[in-house]
């Protein structure tokens, strides 16, 4: 049997951060069956020592992190945090919008766990954690250009990678797409189709 997130207690628990945080705390919203705390970058470290002290809170795992890319915003991107309290049986989402140009605090001191999600998030969008103590690439190569997951990235990449058989080596070529592979008419696959479908005939009988 499914158990279903109390609403009314994840109310009650945004207002109570809000009025116990009322400084870094700039909305509360029950969103998805999940409370959603979206708060200011100068009060995130603040903010997440008290979910994980706090008696009526006590989130201590940090689940994961994550980015979303907004390009047409003044704030372009969302940093998203989601945490778990398994003594109170609750989840929670953390958010906080920042600049290109922003950094982030590293949470690394309160959550260790942080360490791999930022370093993913740096190499995927670009997000500089302060605090970091080996903010590098984690999931590209260490020569990769670009962030794939910021919405302006091409889907095709800068570079590709192949191993070159007179070298004896990898290497890194720009990419070089077949023009046949750049067209598209962006028909239906059903469309003129030589076949009639079943139900095709009763079209003019309306």
């Amino acid at each position: 049997m499914t158990a279903y997130p109390d609403l009314d207690a994840l109310q009650q628990l945004g207002e109570h951060i809000s009025l116990r945080r009322n400084n870094s705390v700039l909305d509360t919203q029950v969103e998805f069956d999940e409370l959603t705390v979206t708060c200011t970058v100068s009060g995130l470290l603040d903010l997440v020592e008290f979910l994980r002290s706090d008696s009526s809170c006590r989130f201590s795992t940090l689940v994961d992190i994550t980015a979303v890319d907004y390009p047409a915003r003044a704030q372009r991107f969302d940093v998203v945090w989601h945490f778990l309290s398994m003594y109170q049986n609750q989840r929670i989402r953390v958010k906080v919008a920042i600049r290109e140009d922003e950094i982030v605090p590293s949470l690394i001191r309160i959550h260790p766990s942080a360490n791999w999600f930022e370093r993913e998030i740096f190499d995927m969008f670009g997000i500089m954690f302060s605090g970091h103590p080996d903010l590098r690439r984690i999931l590209t190569d260490y020569g990769f250009r670009g962030y794939p997951l910021r919405k302006d990235f091409p889907t095709t990449g800068y570079v590709e990678v192949r191993y070159d058989e007179s070298e004896k080596r990898v290497v890194y070529e720009p990419v070089n797409l077949t023009q046949e592979y750049r067209q598209f008419d962006f028909l239906s696959p059903w469309e003129g189709a030589k076949y009639i479908l079943p139900g095709d005939e009763k079209e003019g009988m309306k």
